[in-house]
């Protein structure tokens, strides 16, 4: 009898996306969670972050209101994905990689990526696209030639099960 190989396994865009979308669950941020997953040309994570504020920072003590006077609003403490998996890269030669992001670069993000030379970016949601940060990053991409994707797939979820009995 042949034992085939297992079906419905994730595609290296849902793998990579995957783990973005898991360290998204790390944000603290209560509107928003973000994650990024950097992937060099050899399928390796080099890089993985989410949005949040900078070490050392106390998210217990910096807002995190959307709306209000600027200062009182996440906004100016805030790391997004994107800049915090570049940051927090292994290495710092990105030449070539592909990021991986739960949602479409702001411009301060696209400037990081571009700047890394991060050649693709991969993405679920453009939700902002309507924006004028999110204009000019579409605008840069396209000058500096990165290329831009959404991913669609048909699956909607990857379930994790922490319990032993079912690894």
């Amino acid at each position: 009898m042949q034992v085939k190989k297992r079906q419905g396994y994730l595609s290296w865009d849902e793998y990579f996306m995957g783990i973005a979308l898991l360290s998204a669950q790390r944000s603290k941020d209560p509107g928003t969670q973000v994650g990024a997953c950097i992937v060099n040309q050899q399928k390796k994570i080099v890089g993985v972050g989410y949005n949040g504020f900078p070490t050392g920072c106390s998210d217990d003590e910096l807002p995190w209101a959307r709306e209000g006077d600027f200062s009182a609003t996440k906004y100016p403490y805030v790391c997004h994905a994107e800049l915090n998996a570049i940051l927090n890269s292994i290495g710092r030669n990105l030449t070539g990689c592909i990021i991986y992001t739960a949602l479409f670069p702001c411009n301060e993000c696209a400037k990081a990526v571009i700047q890394a030379g991060i050649k693709e970016v991969v993405y679920i949601s453009n939700k902002y696209e309507h924006t004028a940060a999110f204009k000019a990053a579409q605008k840069m991409f396209r000058m500096s030639g990165v290329k831009v994707r959404a991913l669609y797939t048909d699956r909607q979820q990857c379930v994790l099960d922490f319990r032993p009995e079912k690894i």
